[in-house]
């Protein structure tokens, strides 16, 4: 979670829906561990979905991920540029932006 914001209403809703939630991670744990994908290309391919359907809060989840995951911050950035034929300029760039909201730096 990236604001107060954010992480006080996770937490609210964790706890109003604790087995949802529980529910939710297990199947992302599942659908990361179901094949023979590494997990640094899972994070970046969790990471050009969440910047498709423009999700700044997801944005901000799978870098902090790929970073957990071993991504560098340059991979980060060349999978995001590398959507721009597909998701488009204006996409792209709001999603570097939350990239680096997470990295706490812009690439030169």
């Amino acid at each position: 979670m990236e604001n107060k914001r954010e992480l006080e209403t996770y937490q609210r809703f964790r706890k109003q829906h604790p087995d949802y939630f529980d529910a939710v991670e297990a199947l992302g744990k599942a659908v990361r561990n179901a094949g023979p994908l590494e997990q640094q290309v899972v994070q970046l391919v969790q990471l050009g979905a969440a910047a498709a359907i423009r999700s700044e809060g997801a944005v901000h989840s799978h870098v902090r991920r790929a970073l957990e995951a071993g991504v560098t911050p340059e991979q980060i950035h060349h999978a995001l540029l590398s959507l721009t034929s597909t998701i488009g300029f204006p996409t792209v760039v709001a999603a570097l932006s939350w990239a680096d909201d997470v990295m706490g730096k812009t690439k030169p």
